[in-house]
């Protein structure tokens, strides 16, 4: 079995895949809901309720913003409370539909048996039909980046799809949810990929998983054999060897398809790859074909010291107090509360912030893990430049950050960074590297945005 992986840097973090092999169960409902505005990146969505109307599970609630934005529909059955503000995986009050949940009545359009439907029954599924029932139903990207799904499936008429690449990878060293819906739901994600092949019109396809998924991997091999074999798809189950951040789209290119993305502007499609994440094929599946709104993902709960970690199905707006506390509650001592993995989730400063489309873990850090060290002066090791994936010089771009010099960071090409953190975690003098590079590329971003204005 040939193993690949991406070419340039690299790290491999400690693993702690604590809920592997914990089958997911059904979060309870929430008392109350909370759906943020802005779930996806580009536009906030605008509500279409207000106080005191009566929504069901499928509801639409909030339209998109833009074109860049994607709807939202309520995860439970109830009333609106109130439209407000509330803190969110930022750390900042962002605009906010807070339902109080009122039973359990979905819209009558949802398709809840458990028949897997097949494309080949359907033949009113064109790709224009796909995609618009994607966009319909909010799907966005669910490996926490929240980019709106249909417009990846409309690349510009300056690129050209030539695969799809499913993202099974999970390199984070505590999440397991990808890996439990693999296993509980290999046949709907297929359908979920075969749909997504036939919206970008091509007929090749791959999933990439990491070797530390012996169970997937072979599941889904058996899978695509019985399903693709005798029709006009090619796909192809992808061992990757473990290796961080192969979940990063330009890196999953690399490895599975041997093509290098360019830097910004540039995507995947550029190089004829369009890629989604594992869970978001499933939604895509719902979505499609069950008429689902996207209102509920897996989602990991986990962390060393919490007493009972698992993986649940959860309803968007469930705060994570309640899911913390369905797995034995906040552990003692010093907690730090992340939404995603230690190496790109955020620190979030209450319990209160509300599962939302991207959020495929919660994770707690408990004692010497949840502080930082000290950091010392940079002893010029170039550990980070080595791990860095994108082949940049990180302690050079945190420097020029940490002194303003924006134009300097930009011809670094400091908008090429993925911000995963590689050479944070590999710095021996505990530099936050990280921290700064992220204020650096923000900044120059707005630069970048500002000046295009005005051409």
């Amino acid at each position: 079995m040939k193993i690949r992986t991406f070419r340039i840097g690299g790290i491999h973090p400690e693993e702690n895949k604590l809920t592997h092999e914990v089958p997911t169960k059904v979060a309870a409902l929430p008392k109350q809901a909370i759906f943020p505005l802005s779930q996806h990146i580009g536009a906030p969505a605008k509500p279409v309720v207000q106080k005191g109307d009566k929504v069901k599970v499928g509801t639409l609630i909030a339209e998109a913003g833009g074109f860049v934005s994607a709807p939202i529909y309520s995860s439970v059955s109830g009333t609106v409370f109130k439209i407000d503000t509330a803190v969110d995986a930022t750390g900042y009050r962002k605009p906010v539909i807070i339902i109080n949940v009122e039973g359990d009545e979905w819209e009558e359009t949802i398709d809840r048996s458990d028949k897997l439907e097949l494309v080949a029954d359907h033949p009113e599924l064109t790709p224009e039909e796909i995609v618009e029932r994607v966009k319909t139903a909010g799907v966005t990207g669910m490996g926490g980046a929240g980019f709106p799904t249909f417009i990846k499936l409309t690349p510009p008429p300056t690129a050209k799809a030539e695969c799809v690449i499913i993202n099974a990878v999970e390199c984070e060293p505590y999440i397991t949810s990808d890996y439990r819906l693999m296993m509980e739901h290999p046949d709907e994600i297929l359908v979920g990929l075969e749909l997504l092949m036939k919206a970008a019109k091509v007929t090749t396809g791959y999933i990439g998983i990491e070797t530390n998924k012996p169970k997937a991997i072979e599941l889904l091999q058996q899978k695509c054999a019985a399903k693709f074999a005798s029709s006009d798809y090619t796909v192809e189950v992808v061992p990757l060897k473990q290796r961080y951040p192969q979940g990063g789209e330009k890196q999953l290119v690399d490895a599975v398809i041997r093509r290098q993305v360019p830097a910004p502007p540039a995507i995947p499609v550029n190089v004829g790859a369009i890629v989604q994440n594992v869970g978001t094929a499933f939604a895509v599946y719902e979505a499609v074909m069950k008429r689902k709104p996207l209102f509920e993902r897996y989602t990991t709960v986990t962390g060393k010291q919490l007493a009972h970690p698992g993986n649940f199905l959860v309803r968007m707006g469930t705060p994570m107090r309640e899911l913390i506390d369905a797995c034995g509650g906040m552990p003692e001592g010093d907690n730090k509360l992340l939404a995603g993995g230690p190496m790109m989730g955020k620190a979030l400063t209450t319990e209160d912030v509300p599962v939302c489309k991207g959020t495929n873990s919660v994770t707690i850090l408990s004692g010497n893990d949840a502080h930082r060290q000290k950091a010392q002066p940079c002893i010029r090791c170039a550990k980070c430049v080595g791990a860095c994936p994108m082949g940049l010089e990180p302690f050079l771009l945190a420097t020029l950050s940490d002194n303003k010099l924006w134009e300097r960071a930009e011809q670094e090409d400091i908008v090429s960074c993925i911000e995963c953190g590689s050479c944070q975690f590999t710095c021996p003098a505990h530099r936050p590297l990280l921290d700064n590079i992220r204020q650096g590329k923000q900044t120059v971003m707005g630069m970048i945005r500002a000046r295009n204005a005005k051409k």
